[in-house]
């Protein structure tokens, strides 16, 4: 949904009552999962080292629970809060060349194992864009702790299609700004 000023709790809260009860936007569901390129799509991965150790581990699983790889200011989540659960419906707002994007977005798996935390996420009709995205954070043998960002999509809306450029930009932008917000925050949890 485009708009003109920052959708203020009541139309989110609306929006997402609507979005809640439609489909994902894409037939690909859960591909992020097998870190395999899917076809017709831009694929991306991303990762950065955050620690290491425990307590960096812990750090980093806190983070991904507070969506804290939202980077704030021009694009974050709302409802704040929310748990990390398959099922969960949040919108992710954008702001572009001054304009307002509304995005729903619906949590499509979760992953909880002893080396691995996090979720992927996946369009529905709401969205600018058509696809999925992983936010994972994974603890290697030797203790490093590393977070991963792995998506393929492609634009939906024909404002998006129209400009391609443009969108593809803003959506490496969030790449390093969500890597240094994890970062910034796992840091700031072990100093």
């Amino acid at each position: 949904m485009l708009l003109f000023s920052k959708p203020d709790s009541a139309r989110t809260h609306a929006f997402l009552e609507f979005e809640k009860k439609r489909p994902f936007s894409y037939p690909d569901t859960g591909r992020t999962r097998y870190a395999e390129t899917v076809r017709g799509y831009d694929n991306d991965h991303n990762s950065i080292e955050l620690g290491a150790g425990d307590a960096a581990w812990a750090a980093a699983k806190e983070a991904i629970r507070q969506w804290r790889m939202f980077p704030g200011g021009w694009a974050s989540v709302s409802p704040n809060g929310l748990p990390v659960q398959e099922g969960v419906v949040v919108a992710m707002t954008a702001r572009v060349l001054g304009l307002w994007w509304l995005n729903s977005c619906r949590i499509v798996y979760v992953l909880d194992e002893e080396n691995r935390f996090g979720f992927a996420y996946g369009t529905l009709p709401g969205h600018v864009e058509s696809g999925e995205e992983l936010f994972l954070v994974e603890k290697t043998v030797d203790g490093r702790v590393r977070y991963s960002l792995r998506a393929f999509s492609r634009p939906r809306h024909w404002l998006a299609r129209l400009g391609y450029p443009l969108a593809r930009m803003y959506q490496r932008k969030f790449v390093q700004e969500s890597k240094q917000s994890m970062l910034h925050f796992v840091q700031n949890q072990l100093s």
